[in-house]
């Protein structure tokens, strides 16, 4: 693999999406986790854990959307219209989301606070459930002729998005839930744990489920993953994931290690489903029609667009980093930024 330019907007894109999938994923988790956690106090202490970070989360998001704008605009023109839906579900979603986590702070009352509950709650269920099915809807491949989307308006609604859709929920409640084990104590850590073993088993039958239903999706699929001898190329992927899903249900189950073990062992499992998702789509942006030479702007416009995105992703991972080394630690009940 040649390393020119568009390779390295790929990476470079790649890199912003997964980043937005750690930093926002457990983010979005915690409000996924919120039915179960009913008491007031207890959610107070799950959005204080984030308070001071969670809308920095999401440059990523508008970093990658942004990117994929400027450096693919063919890709951006054809994969927008086959999701609209689920893209202005998303944005609708993390709006009520951001609006309650500000707003529920101010209630004065129990039903007003309820409410704004309801809206933190739905909108991180509806946000994580469009983001699966947007990638179920990628990698499924979307219909293309010439250079315009030539699908249908439900197109991206099927059994396989579905399933890609729910996946998502259940990794970032594991996400979500790994994270309070991480920033709590006493009983809070206790359901905490308990919930990332339950999400922790929901996310892995997704993980395989997803993962067998992909090779029948196209036949460039099955021969990346199921044909002789490539499968054992890309055999390493899938034993990863069985060493540290087992890894991760040892520190869940055994109360020992340090309590950041579980969080950094989930990551992995998303950094080797996004590892997957590279080996059954490369070198396509939009499987199996456009390749990413294709869908590239000029080079003359991607090589100025990437000598700013290398000075400014820099100093953004670094504010990023910075922001979390401040407010490490654990947080107690009435502890926190608001």
């Amino acid at each position: 693999m040649a390393l020119d330019l568009t390779t390295a907007w790929a990476l470079l894109l790649a890199f912003a999406v997964f980043v937005y999938v750690v930093l926002d994923g457990f983010d979005l988790g915690l409000g996924i986790l919120y039915p179960f956690f009913p008491k007031k106090d207890d959610r107070d202490l799950m959005m204080n854990t984030v308070a001071p970070v969670w809308d920095g989360n999401e440059t990523w998001l508008v970093l990658g959307g942004g990117g994929l704008f400027a450096a693919f605009p063919l890709a951006y023109a054809i994969i927008l219209p086959a999701t609209y839906p689920l893209i202005i579900a998303m944005l609708l979603a993390l709006v009520f989301r951001g609006v309650a986590f500000e707003f529920r702070w101010r209630s004065t009352s129990r039903f007003s606070r309820w409410s704004w509950d309801m809206a933190f709650m739905g909108g991180s269920t509806v946000a994580a459930l469009a983001q699966g099915m947007t990638l179920g809807t990628l990698l499924q491949g979307i219909t293309v002729e010439g250079r315009a989307y030539a699908g249908g308006w439900w197109d991206w609604l099927t059994p396989f998005t579905l399933l890609c859709g729910v996946a998502v929920v259940a990794g970032y409640a594991l996400l979500g839930a790994c994270w309070l084990n991480l920033k709590t104590e006493g009983e809070i850590q206790e359901r905490a744990r308990w919930m990332a073993r339950i999400a922790g088993l929901l996310t892995v039958a997704g993980i395989v489920a997803v993962s067998a239903a992909t090779p029948f999706l196209e036949t460039a699929y099955f021969e990346r993953w199921l044909a002789w001898p490539g499968i054992l190329e890309v055999a390493i992927v899938p034993v990863l994931v069985g060493v540290l899903t087992l890894w991760l249900a040892r520190s869940l189950t055994s109360g020992k290690g340090p309590d950041w073990l579980p969080f950094v062992l989930a990551l992995g499992l998303f950094l080797l489903c996004f590892a997957g998702l590279g080996v059954s789509m490369w070198p396509y942006v939009i499987p199996p029609s456009v390749t990413l030479e294709q869908a590239a702007a000029p080079e003359s416009s991607q090589l100025f667009m990437f000598v700013g995105a290398v000075v400014l992703v820099p100093i953004i991972l670094a504010y990023t980093i910075y922001a979390y080394w401040v407010f490490r630690g654990k947080l107690q009940l009435g502890e926190g930024y608001h």
